[in-house]
């Protein structure tokens, strides 16, 4: 099957046309056979959670408890930590009595009436109609005593006067009351805030997953943003690789695929393409894929490293041979052809493995007998008794329980 095969095929082309050298060659034989293959590309990767949320606190105070441990699982919503909340508790009660007190100017009582009512309903405002109409009323009758003769020029300068002060009066109130509700609205808001800042005391987990980083402990103080904890998604994971330029139109979504790692070598895992990215790495000369992989058993962790294939699509009917059958030398293969009890070398293009068959893509029609044993002693027209013809063996022996193809070119499956 090496150089010395070649050789000796040389030397016995030689000797076949001498009298007397012509003892036949006893050779096993097999049969091309037609088989399905299943063509894949290799991939290697990290596996990566597809989700991570380092959670931080949105406010400072004291770690009153923890109630996770690193790798426990958590759901959405699941307290994680609980700060000290007393200082919280008092201020929002501040808040909410700097609220009464507006509401209670703008006549709001917080029960039956959540809006202020029309400004001409408000106490402030009440008071100011009031005082301008009596001022006016006053006014009036000054007037009429005026124009009897009966009272001074002095009085009715100081009723006119009255009544431009309480008009002036009013306007303001009606401004008090716009400032009030722009107060109300504030304090409104500052209690949101206070009662925001209360439940944010007590930190929950945003999204599920498991706990990969346990930050703080139980008395220490902690400011606002500083991180707790930091959840992992588990399930599903994926698997990021990296696939080479020349396979670009071999990968689509959906292709399945199939991989192992190493801190579980006895077990075969599987997936599924999910994304592709459209850019190719000028450097390496690849682009991205990632690989969707359910992980409901939890055995794979994220960063644990993966080896396998993205199986691509299936060939029907492809001429293969007994790997025993190949001989090659110098990168050129060549099989023996069984044809009237003599051997004739034929070169031949070899494809893909699948476990010890070899693909052929050119060189035999199908139908030919190979020699699969005494390579080395045959050349063209040298005689061969040949054994019965035998089964040649089965494929398998690789991740997809069939052909290793390294990325064989094809079309999309």
């Amino acid at each position: 099957m090496g150089a010395a095969g070649f050789s000796a095929c040389s030397k016995k082309e030689d000797l076949a046309g001498s009298p007397g050298l012509s003892q036949a060659v006893v050779v096993k034989t097999a049969p091309i056979q037609r088989i399905t293959m299943q063509r894949q590309v290799d991939v290697s990767g990290t596996m990566i959670s597809p989700d991570q949320a380092r959670v931080s606190s949105e406010v400072a105070g004291v770690v009153r408890e923890v109630l996770v441990e690193l790798g426990h699982e958590v759901q959405p919503g699941e307290v994680l930590v609980r700060l000290e909340p007393r200082e919280l508790e008092i201020a929002l009660r501040r808040t909410e009595s700097q609220l009464k007190q507006t509401e209670a100017q703008l006549s709001i009582d917080g029960v039956r009436t959540k809006e202020p009512p029309p400004d001409e309903q408000i106490a402030v405002v009440r008071t100011a109609i009031a005082n301008r109409d009596d001022a006016r009323a006053q006014l009036a009758r000054t007037r009429m005593l005026m124009s009897q003769k009966l009272i001074a020029q002095a009085d009715l300068d100081t009723v006119e006067t009255r009544v431009k002060v309480t008009e002036a009066a009013y306007q303001t109130a009606l401004e008090t009351v716009q400032s009030l509700k722009a107060i109300l609205q504030d304090r409104r808001a500052a209690v949101e805030l206070a009662q925001k800042k209360l439940q944010d005391s007590v930190i929950k987990a945003p999204v599920g997953g498991a706990i990969s980083e346990r930050l703080v402990q139980v008395g220490e103080f902690i400011s606002e943003r500083t991180p707790v904890v930091t959840i992992v998604q588990m399930n599903p994971l994926k698997l990021r690789t990296a696939v080479q330029e020349r396979h670009a139109e071999l990968i689509w979504p959906d292709q399945p695929v199939q991989f192992r790692v190493e801190s579980l070598p006895g077990k075969l895992f599987v997936g599924s393409v999910a994304f592709i990215s459209p850019a190719v790495d000028q450097g390496t000369r690849t682009f991205p894929v990632e690989i969707i992989v359910d992980n409901r058993a939890r055995q794979l962790k994220p960063g644990f490293f993966a080896k396998g294939v993205i199986l691509t699509r299936k060939d029907e009917n492809v001429l293969a041979v007994p790997e025993e059958a190949v001989s090659t030398l110098a990168g050129v293969s060549a099989v023996f052809v069984i044809q009237g009890g003599k051997a004739r070398q034929q070169a031949v293009t070899i494809g893909a493995r699948d476990g010890k068959l070899l693909e052929i893509l050119s060189g035999l029609k199908g139908d030919e007998v190979l020699a699969t044993s005494n390579l080395s002693q045959l050349a063209t027209g040298v005689a061969v008794q040949a054994e019965p013809v035998s089964s040649a063996g089965a494929p398998g022996g690789d991740l997809a329980g069939g052909v290793a193809v390294r990325g064989e070119p094809g079309g999309r499956p």
